[in-house]
Order: C-alpha cells, then sequence, then structure tokens
C-alpha cells in the first residue's frame, strides 16, 4: 500500500518527545538511590526495578502520596495524566525527590479513540511509542495468565469434570487487549468431540480482568499467587463456587506474572523518575496502578504523584475505598484538574463551538467541578484546583472558575505546563506541599461493617447523589449469595458510564435525584470487591467509526508515526 506523504507538526506530542534525548535509565533509578544492579533493562531508557528492592522499598513509605483526579471526562479533554507529570516535574524542579506512579496504557485506547496515555506536550513520559504499545510486555503476561485459566477450566470439563463444573455457570470469560465488540458474546467448543463441550462464552478487554485487579493490589509473589487462588470461576451443579486454586493452574500463572510484577522504571522529558504499572480501567475496574509500585515508590521518594482513572467519581472513590483500604495508604493532598474546555461542554456547549467565549456555559459548567470538590472533601482530604489552560480561555471563563472554587473554600492555579512543562506549575507545586503538611483526616468513605447493598447506595447517593437506586432482581440475589458465602465485608468497585454522575452518558454537568440502575454484580474474591454494573457499561469495547488505528504506522527510518 502506498501512503502519501506526511509532514509531522512540529508541535505535536510525538515531534516534541522525539526532540528530547532520554537520559541512561541507570541515571534515572540513581536519582532515587536505585542502584544499576537493581534494574533490568528493556533497552537503554526503560528497565524493570528488581522485586526485592522495590519490596524493601515498599515495607518502609516515608514520602507524601498526592493524588491527581479530575472532572467527569468530555471530548473536549481535560489533561490529567499530562497535570499528573507536570505536577512531579514541578516538584522535582523544586528540589524535592519525586516520583510519578502511572497506570500502562491499553492497547484498545491506543488503536481506539482515546489514544496513548503518557501524556502531552512539555509534560510526558517517554519513550512514548514503547511505552503505549507493548512496553515491557506486562499486559501481554496478564493475557496469557488469564486466558491459561480459561483454558484449563474446559480442559478440565473435557477430560471427565471431576469437580462436576456446570458449563452453563462458568464466569471465567477470556480476555484480549484490543477493542472487538465481536467477541463480546460467542460460543466456544465447537467442531465435535474433540473440541469439547459447546457452550457460551465471551471476551473482555485485558484491563478489565480480575488478573490485572489483583496483579495491582497484592502487595508480594506469595500474595499474588493466593489471591489468584481465591478467584470464583464457575459452579457446579449442586451451585456450590469452584475457585481457580481448585482448577491447579495458579502456580503457573504466578509463573507466568513473575518478571511483570517488577515494576517499570522511566522517565519524563525533565528526567523526572516514574513507576509505570498496571492498568485497570476506573469504568469498569478500579483504575488505580499498581500497589506494589506506589508503595515502593513512597519508601523511595519525599512526594509521589499518582492519579486514578476517569472522574474523581470513578478513580478516586475507588483508589481512596479500594486501594488505599487494602494498602494501607494515606493520601495527603488531591488535585481536581479541570479545563475551561471540558466545563463549557458540562455547561451544555457542544464541542464545535468550545473556541467562543461562553462565560455563562463555564459557570453552568462548574457545577460539576464543585461537587467533585464536595466529595473529595467528604474523604477529609485537602484538595486543590489545577485549570489545565488552553490558548481559547479567556480572563472572564477563568475568573468564573475562580469564584466557583472560592465557594467552597479550593484553591486554583492555572496551569500551562503542557507549553513550558514544569515552570508551568511550579505554583500549584508549591500549594501542594504546603497542603500536604497539614495533618490528615483522611477517612474512607463508608465502613466494612455495610451491607454490600448499603455500601452501594452510600456511593449512588454521597457521590453520585442518585435519588435512588434500582436493584435487578438477580443482582439483589446474588448479593444475599456473596453475604451469606462471607463476602459482605468487601468493599464495591462501580462499574459505569465515566461521561457522568448517572449512568446515563449524555447527563452532563451534576444531576441528582436520577435512579442509578444496577443490572448485574460480579465478584471478584482475590481482588477483594465486589462489582457493580450499572446501565449499559461494557467490559469489551468497541473501536470508533474512525479508530486511531488508522493513523499510525511505521516510516521509512523504523520510528513508529501517528501515535498521540
Amino acid at each position: 500500500m502506498q501512503r502519501a506523504a506526511r509532514t509531522i507538526d512540529p508541535n505535536s506530542d510525538a515531534a516534541i518527545a522525539a526532540s528530547v534525548t532520554p537520559r541512561p535509565i541507570e541515571q534515572i533509578g540513581e536519582a532515587l538511590g536505585i542502584a544499576a544492579t537493581d534494574l533490568y533493562r528493556y533497552g537503554p531508557y526503560k528497565a524493570k526495578v528488581a522485586l526485592p528492592l522495590a519490596a524493601r522499598a515498599e515495607a518502609t513509605p516515608r514520602g507524601r502520596l498526592i493524588l491527581v483526579t479530575a472532572i467527569n471526562p468530555t471530548p473536549a479533554g481535560e489533561g490529567k495524566t499530562t497535570t499528573t507529570i507536570g505536577l512531579g516535574d514541578a516538584l522535582a524542579r523544586s528540589g524535592k525527590r519525586t516520583a510519578i506512579a502511572l497506570r500502562e496504557p491499553s492497547l484498545g485506547p491506543v488503536f481506539g479513540a482515546k489514544g496513548g496515555a503518557t501524556g502531552g506536550g512539555r509534560a510526558q513520559v517517554i519513550p512514548m511509542d514503547e511505552i503505549n504499545l507493548h512496553f515491557t510486555g506486562d499486559l501481554h503476561a496478564i493475557t496469557a495468565a488469564h486466558n491459561l485459566l480459561a483454558a484449563a477450566i474446559d480442559n478440565h470439563v473435557f477430560w471427565g469434570n471431576a469437580l462436576d463444573i456446570d458449563v452453563r455457570r462458568v464466569t471465567w470469560r477470556r480476555v484480549m487487549d484490543l477493542n472487538d465488540r465481536a467477541l463480546r458474546r460467542v460460543t466456544v467448543g465447537l467442531g465435535g468431540v474433540a473440541n469439547g463441550f459447546p457452550r457460551e462464552d465471551g471476551f473482555d478487554i485485558t484491563v478489565a480482568s480480575e488478573v490485572m485487579a489483583i496483579f495491582c493490589l497484592a502487595r508480594s509473589l506469595t500474595d499474588l499467587e493466593a489471591r489468584l487462588g481465591r478467584m470464583v470461576v464457575a459452579q457446579t451443579h449442586a451451585r456450590t463456587p469452584v475457585t481457580a486454586a481448585d482448577i491447579g493452574v495458579t502456580g503457573a500463572m504466578a509463573a507466568l506474572l513473575r518478571d511483570a510484577f517488577q515494576p517499570n522504571l522511566v522517565q519524563t522529558l525533565e528526567g523526572t523518575p516514574v513507576l509505570i504499572h498496571g492498568g485497570p480501567f476506573a469504568n469498569i475496574a478500579h483504575g488505580c496502578n499498581s500497589v506494589i509500585a506506589t508503595r515502593s515508590a513512597l519508601g523511595l521518594a519525599d512526594y509521589v504523584v499518582t492519579e486514578a482513572g476517569f472522574g474523581a467519581d470513578l478513580g478516586a472513590e475507588k483508589f481512596l475505598d479500594i486501594k488505599c483500604r487494602q494498602a494501607e495508604l494515606t493520601p495527603a493532598a488531591v488535585v481536581v484538574v479541570a479545563t475551561v474546555r471540558a466545563l463549557k461542554m458540562h455547561g451544555g456547549v457542544p464541542q464545535d463551538g468550545l473556541g467562543r467565549e461562553d462565560v455563562a456555559a463555564v459557570e453552568a459548567g462548574t457545577a460539576n467541578l464543585v461537587r467533585h470538590l464536595q466529595n473529595m472533601a467528604a474523604f477529609g482530604l485537602p484538595t486543590v484546583v489545577a485549570i489545565n489552560r488552553f490558548n481559547s480561555d479567556t480572563p472572564a471563563e477563568i475568573a468564573t472558575i475562580e469564584a466557583a472554587c472560592r465557594g467552597v473554600g479550593a484553591g486554583v492555579h492555572l496551569c500551562t505546563h503542557w507549553a513550558e512543562g514544569s515552570a508551568g506549575t511550579m505554583e500549584l507545586a508549591a500549594t501542594v506541599m504546603q497542603l500536604a503538611e497539614q495533618p490528615s483526616r483522611f477517612r474512607p468513605l463508608y465502613g466494612d461493617d455495610l451491607s454490600l447493598i448499603e455500601k452501594i447506595e452510600t456511593i449512588a447517593r454521597r457521590i453520585y447523589r442518585a435519588g435512588s437506586v434500582a436493584f435487578d432482581p438477580a443482582a439483589l440475589a446474588r448479593l444475599a449469595d456473596y453475604e451469606a458465602r462471607g463476602f459482605g465485608r468487601l468493599p464495591v468497585c462501580m462499574a459505569k458510564t465515566p461521561y457522568s454522575f448517572s449512568a446515563d452518558p449524555g447527563l452532563r454537568g451534576a444531576p441528582e435525584g436520577f435512579v442509578l440502575p444496577v443490572r448485574e454484580v460480579r465478584l471478584s474474591a482475590g481482588a477483594g470487591f465486589v462489582v457493580a454494573l450499572c446501565g449499559d457499561v461494557m467490559t469489551m469495547p468497541g473501536l470508533p467509526r474512525r479508530p486511531a488505528a488508522e493513523q499510525i504506522y511505521v516510516d521509512e527510518a523504523g520510528a513508529i508515526c501517528g501515535l498521540s
């Protein structure tokens, strides 16, 4: 196929990333006190941190943890990852030993609609093309481990089914790290006796796998294998649960995950160390990078800046109620990212009208931002707002946001890190350091003793502002079963659209009083939470009409082009 000649925009993320020569990864490790012998290189600019070193650092956390979250996302963009990187660079520029902790990109968004996940402009993580594609192979290892278990379940049934598994009640689906709506529901085992027993099956995207969740919540290889063994994968004809340990391949799964379990070390354009590890989505999973990476970073740095996926109603809530609960983490401060453009969309402006000043729409849209600020205050966390500035923003629009934030006692900083790197977030960094000095008042939203139904209703009412929750009868029956089997103390992981506080992606702004539909619940016994699926959320996304994959290619010199 002949490709038309293309000109590269010198202001594009790819061009900016290519203009910087990364430092050898040993120098990046040295900034955190990591010896070269504790780094396993994947080329000159990325490495795995040896697990013994990571474990020692994880056991003695000393740094302050800063969480970056955002308003509900819109097609206008918010720049949460970019702000996380810019803030980390600014803290490092201020003389603080700093590490950034991020999730690994999934190939689904990279080739779909969202694009990559390495920041933008002068606030990027590099090498961006390698990180956005195969990186160090962690997601491939998770995919392989998950599908090994799926194959072993069908193999067990084929060779006599000693566990008496009811093939109609196998709940362990297969996964792949791509968007493919055609695989949401499939039939396997066709083709006669040699191919097993036909049954209905399906695929989820790898980042929705319980193996991914376990990978990101486990504290050690021993903990990892124990959690894998607790996963419930099917039921017998007598309706008793069948676990992965019953199938007998959790040791082999752990072997596939052993090397991947070591955190990955890379750098920003300014040379700040970044630990990128694990990548569950926040709309269908818990949306945080690995515990081992976050806690290791806290043992190596004075400040650790991390992010939670999508808006604060999803990623931040799960970070605080699931990850912090399980990993014994206490955030020191929260940054909520917003843009004028996104707030205009929440205020009712269509995407093609965002370039025009509209103070009234910004004012209406600030209701979304204010609610997220109020929600963070409910966790007892000091919070500051970062306005990720665009050239089209006007002084009147910015003043409107500042006024809304003053009304709820939140500070605001105008940030220009996309264009200026760390120089554009120095004031934000100074405020974050001040907030981090305050005594912690952090508390989870709910206690372990509430029932699963009460936990779901607490999140729905206090975070989303729903008027009520409508449970499907089958979901209620499953929740009762989970309670009866001793899983009632687990936290809940809400799976819903990221674009709204409600389950309706078109309902922007700050809706309240709506009915939140819970159509299905799933037990993630190994990860240690119960998933509540709300509305039409999908665990296997589809590609858009014009996927990003159509713009990605390799040039004559072998460089990967078209990634964003």
